[in-house]
């Protein structure tokens, strides 16, 4: 199952989500922008308050979500936050989301970073053969992200979810398999300068 310990990057480090994150989430991820595009529900699913975290972190704990706290390495500044979860060892597959960070760093390194470091972490230590990203069709610059990164585009699961506010959801899908990893993962790295 994938979690357990921290993912450590050059610019970013990922810790596994404890209810004492809850204030730190919550203030990097308080912004309209945040949810405007349907994260995690859209604006009726905002939490209030920290408490509202603590309740997400438990809830990914019970449901064995690996979430995590992404915090900028040097600083030590919550910013954001990502998850694995509907895992299935049997099938060995596992699902790349709940990702949202504070939107002074959206377009930065930050992201790559975070998803060279979770992919690494279920294609090489945790043996999956594939990894789905999705996101909610209304938000074009996740899907763009998602695309940028070399994930392939499955297609589109209608009337997927219902909103918190009661309106549906379709569910934009896209996966990345054991066999595109390292072309993916190559990719990732030359666009955080790690390899030439």
């Amino acid at each position: 199952m994938p979690g357990g310990h921290a993912l450590v990057g050059a610019g970013v480090r990922l810790d596994p989500s404890e209810p004492a994150d809850a204030a730190g989430i919550f203030a990097a991820l308080d912004h309209d922008a945040v949810w405007a595009a349907g994260y995690s529900g859209g604006p009726s699913a905002r939490p209030v308050d920290p408490a509202g975290w603590v309740r997400r972190i438990e809830a990914a704990a019970a449901e064995q979500r690996a979430m995590f706290t992404v915090r900028a390495a040097g600083s030590g500044d919550v910013i954001g936050t990502s998850s694995l979860g509907d895992t299935s060892l049997e099938h060995q597959r596992t699902h790349l989301g709940w990702t949202a960070y504070t939107p002074s760093v959206w377009g930065s390194a930050v992201n790559p970073e975070c998803k060279l470091l979770l992919l690494t972490h279920a294609f090489e230590e945790c043996g999956f053969g594939r990894v789905k990203i999705q996101t909610d069709s209304i938000n074009l610059r996740s899907q763009a992200a998602i695309a940028k990164l070399g994930a392939v585009r499955e297609g589109v699961l209608r009337r997927h979810m219902v909103r918190p506010d009661g309106t549906t959801r379709d569910t934009v899908v896209f996966a990345i398999t054991v066999d595109e990893w390292p072309a993916v993962k190559a990719a990732l790295e030359r666009r955080l300068g790690v390899k030439e």
